[in-house]
């Protein structure tokens, strides 16, 4: 009896995972855009990205191209200064 009370408990298990992955993909990614440092000069990259999406010598040409991105997918551009914090958040979102 107890093998049909473990098997059922992660059965029940699975479910609640599933059901609660399910939710949060309704959700979507969001397309917002951070400018942050990257070696010596800045990338573009979205938010919860490893990876970068563009790479730039100048902070106001990556500032140009997130903008652009964000425009198309009403989404936000994070700033950050050369220290990592934030700078500035421009929203698209209408």
């Amino acid at each position: 009896m107890s093998n049909v009370k473990s098997w059922l408990r992660t059965l029940i298990d699975l479910l609640e995972v599933f059901l609660n992955s399910s939710h949060q993909s309704k959700r979507g990614r969001t397309w917002h855009q951070h400018v942050v440092p990257y070696k010596e000069g800045w990338a573009v990259r979205r938010e919860g990205n490893q990876r970068i999406s563009s790479k730039h010598r100048k902070q106001s040409t990556a500032i140009r191209k997130a903008k652009s991105l964000a425009k198309k997918y009403k989404a936000d551009v994070i700033i950050h200064r050369a220290s990592g914090g934030i700078r500035d958040r421009i929203s698209y979102d209408d």
